[in-house]
Order: C-alpha cells, then structure tokens, then sequence
C-alpha cells in the first residue's frame, strides 16, 4: 500500500510552492503588512488563477473535481509560507455551498477569486438563537473570531444542528479586530435578528466542523514544518564555543522532537485528507484526531523552535514570530485539542455501543 502523495500530487506541491516562493516569501509577507491591507490581492489573484479555489469544488458546480487531498496539499504550502489569503475559508464556504443550484451565482464568484467568503463555526448549540422556519431565516449571536469577514462577501455560519448563509454585503460586515496574527484579518460576527438562508442541518454541519478542523490541522502541519526547516539550518550555522550548536545533545534532542511531531502530524493529516476524499466511514473521527495531534504538536514545536534560535526568534526582524503567531489562532479555530478529545470520546464510544469497528 502507498501511503504517499502521487505524482500528480507531487507536481501540485511543488507548483503551489513555487508560486508561493515567488508571491508569498518573506519579503512580499512583510511587505503586505507594512502596506495595512486585509489580504494580499496579487496573491490572491494568483491562486485563483491557477485553480486554487476550485480544487475541490464538484466540476457540476464549475471546479476541477479533485478532492481533499489536494486541497490539503494547498492548505500544508500556505501554512508553510504563512500566506496572507482567506483560503481555508473560501475551500469551506465552497464545499457548504456546492450542490445548491440556488447560490450558483455566489459559487462562481468564489471559484473565480473575484468574491470572498468567511466561515462562523461554533461547537456551542446556543451560541446562535433561530427565529423563523423553512429557508429563511433570521440568526442572532455572536460567534467567532473569524478570518476575512471584515472583506467577505457572504458568511457560512455553522452551528451544531445547521448551517446557514448570510449574505455580507446586504446585511454588512464586521469591523476588524486587533489579532496576534498579523498575517491574517480577524473579526467577531455580531448577529442581531440578521437575514439568512438554511443550507443544510446537522450532517452538512457535522461534515464543515470536521473539515474546518482538517483545514486547520493543514496549515499547523506546514507551519511546524516550515518551523522545523528553520530550527535545524539555525543550529548548523549558529556557531558556540567554537562548535555549530546542533552538535550540543540538547539541541539535537529538541531537533529530533520536532521531527516526531511533525512527521506525527503529516501522517495523521493526510490519512484524514484521504478519508475525507473517498467518504471513508468514520472519516470525521480521523479529522478530529488530526486536529488534537496538530494542535497540540505544534505548540511544541513553536516551543522548541524558540529555544534553538534563542534571544533573535523574539524579535521583529526573524520570520520565526510570525509561525507561532498564526499557530496560536490557527490551534483555536474549529474546536482546540481539548473540544476534539471531547469528540473523540463521543464518537467512538457511539461506534462501540453500534457494534461497529473502530480499529
């Protein structure tokens, strides 16, 4: 059994991070955030032009028909670069919405990159209270943060027992909030008697919560290994004492740790990435599963990071903050470890009572 990406998903990996190298590397990062603006538009611009947004789009809904592997090879290259686009939120908004032939304007829209979408979740069955019935409805709460409402032009608000849509535009956006991550544009979504349409109950919101959770887990995965790259070149050229510091035990030892998370976290990623792709059974599980493992490795990873730089991984001018920045926001989003560990439990102690296999 191959437990690697194709070769065709090889050559995706390798052209997205082309492209990034050259959109989304560290000059153009800093420069986006020196400039104050939401996200960066050329980059943007460029993922939808190569096909970005629709990668798992069904092509009856105008996308390429590929899957959440190769989604997940996207999310792993933009954590990596830590890229200032809404992608993970635009891939969910389009999965929530496909096969509603009622949106196909708005889905087109998404596909082509010239409208933007951002994504409510909450595991909390109170957080949002529902007045009406049938379709439209109207939604009031308060959920988040979430990334790129400030500039969205359509809300996916996912709740336990639903998902609804809230047009943006119409209804108006919310203001940015000040964030840890600057890379990203975060902002609370305040609901108050606001219009929205039903688009699904709570299978369709099971299935966005546990591909939020596989979005997130993606990027923490290219993160740490971005983190991991950076670590071990430091200690090489770092020199102590006369010596480069990856010849002290204590730093190998931290080296090595890293190495065991992240490889921890690239085989419980992508085993969930394929689960999604084919409709394993269970496959929901396995996305929470890669959700705990990521976001707790890659704390640790942002930890070990910090001490073999030492004193420079604090400061402005090293790239190392902006990882453990967008690493603390991206642990959070879609359910932490502890909300996953909770689902876990649920689940597969459901299966047991079933009588179904859960090996």
């Amino acid at each position: 059994m191959d437990f690697d990406l194709s070769v065709d998903q090889r050559a995706l990996q390798d052209e997205a991070r082309r492209l990034l190298d050259d959109c989304s590397g560290p000059d153009e990062v800093r420069a986006h955030l020196a400039s104050g603006a939401p996200y960066d538009t050329r980059l943007w611009a460029a993922m939808a032009a190569q096909g970005w947004t629709a990668v798992a789009v069904p092509e009856a809904d105008g996308g390429l028909g590929l899957g959440w592997v190769e989604a997940v090879v996207l999310l792993e290259e933009v954590g990596r670069h830590t890229s200032p686009a809404p992608y993970a939120p635009q891939l969910l908004a389009l999965d929530a919405l496909a096969g509603h032939g009622a949106h196909a304007g708005l889905v087109s829209s998404l596909v082509d990159g010239s409208a933007t979408a951002a994504v409510a979740w909450s595991g909390r069955p109170d957080a949002v209270t529902v007045t009406g019935d049938g379709g439209s409805v109207a939604l009031t709460g308060r959920l988040g943060p979430l990334e790129g409402a400030a500039v969205a032009d359509a809300a996916v608000v996912v709740v336990p027992d639903a998902v609804y849509l809230v047009d943006l535009v119409a209804t108006g956006r919310p203001r940015p909030e000040p964030a840890m991550d600057v890379t990203r544009t975060l902002s609370w979504l305040p609901l108050d008697g606001t219009p929205a349409v039903r688009l699904g109950g709570p299978a369709e919101a099971a299935r966005m919560g546990a591909l939020g959770a596989l979005a997130t887990s993606a990027e923490l995965l290219g993160g740490s290994g971005r983190v991991l790259e950076l670590a071990t070149q430091y200690a090489k050229d770092r020199i102590q004492f006369g010596v480069p510091i990856g010849s002290f035990q204590a730093v190998k030892h931290r080296c090595a740790d890293m190495l065991v998370d992240v490889e921890g976290m690239r085989s419980a990623t992508w085993y969930a990435a394929w689960a999604a792709s084919v409709g394993e059974p269970g496959w929901e599980l396995a996305a929470a599963t890669a959700k705990v493992w990521c976001a707790d490795a890659s704390k640790r990873v942002m930890a070990s990071g910090l001490q073999v730089h030492g004193g420079i991984g604090f400061t402005w001018e090293h790239d190392l903050h902006l990882f453990i920045k967008r690493a603390q926001f991206s642990q959070l989003d879609f359910g932490d470890a502890a909300f996953h560990r909770s689902a876990l439990a649920t689940g597969l102690r459901d299966a047991v009572l079933a009588g179904n296999d859960v090996m």
